[in-house]
């Protein structure tokens, strides 16, 4: 099925760090998460995690992939082999054209509200996304509704009592942590089937030079005690073919807001 989408601005930029009517905590925008990839513990993030990624995702020639949140940093593998690759960013956050070179594949949209068919994706990579997302429900149900028969979802949240989620400066100290049984609990009862779990970010979230030089040995050395340690984990889900929660319609999620409900047409004497 062909996917339908809408390109986002080159230059989209929203400030949107607070989300106070729908009571969603402080969260990065674009700007501040383009920031921290280009400082040495952002390019370093990236280079472990891409591992993890790319690993989880296995081989992506020919498929349709999407990627959720702020992604990008870990999709440019598969531009050359995939038959089509986006990259949707919430409106809280804005978002940034990319790649850098040829046309933007950014969509700034809804994510619980996506601007695609059903079953349009065989795999979606989200990240920076489900520690922020309105509802983690609603979300499971939109990502089940454009997943294709079989299609795997790569998902990286901060670890709940890691140290990354417990330091505001990187993006995974902001938003929902989660735990290993919370996530497991929200793909299962979504229709999502967990196939491979993986834990990652075992260094001090810290730019000091000797961090920086010892994080395969921090890497190396925080899986002998297990998955405590580490900061985010990973999982490649599953799928199944039927959904085991209906979709709830969009008029649910509205805040109750009177004078803005449709009023009845007046004749003026």
């Amino acid at each position: 099925m062909r996917a339908r989408f809408d390109l986002a601005p080159q230059s989209a930029h929203m400030q949107d760090y607070c989300s106070t009517q729908c009571g969603v905590a402080m969260t990065p925008d674009v700007d501040g998460l383009i920031r921290f990839y280009k400082s040495p513990l952002g390019r370093l993030t990236r280079q472990l995690l891409r591992e993890q990624v790319s690993q989880l995702a296995g081989d992506v020639t020919g498929l349709r992939i999407l990627g959720l949140g702020f992604a990008t940093p870990y999709l440019r593998g598969a531009l050359k082999g995939a038959e089509r690759v986006l990259a949707f960013m919430p409106a809280r956050q804005g978002a940034s054209s990319w790649p850098r070179e040829g046309p933007s594949r950014t969509v700034l949209c809804d994510p619980l509200e996506m601007p695609l068919t059903d079953s349009a994706v065989d795999l979606v990579v989200a990240i920076h996304e489900f520690e922020h997302v309105v509802d983690a429900e609603d979300q499971m149900r939109e990502l089940w509704r454009v997943c294709a028969p079989n299609a795997s979802l790569v998902l990286v949240v901060p670890r709940r009592r890691g140290l990354w989620a417990g330091l505001d400066n990187n993006p995974f100290g902001f938003g929902q942590p989660y735990s290993r049984s919370q996530l497991d609990q929200l793909l299962r009862e979504h229709s999502f089937t967990p196939e491979e779990w993986r834990d990652c970010l075992y260094l001090p979230p810290s730019n000091s030079a000797m961090v920086l030089r010892s994080a395969r040995l921090f890497e190396r050395a925080g899986r002998l005690f297990g998955p405590t340690l580490a900061g985010v984990m990973c999982v490649r889900a599953r799928k199944e073919q039927f959904p085991a929660v209906a979709r709830r319609r969009r008029v649910e999620r509205v805040l109750a807001s009177p004078e803005l409900n449709p009023q009845t047409a007046r004749l003026v004497p």
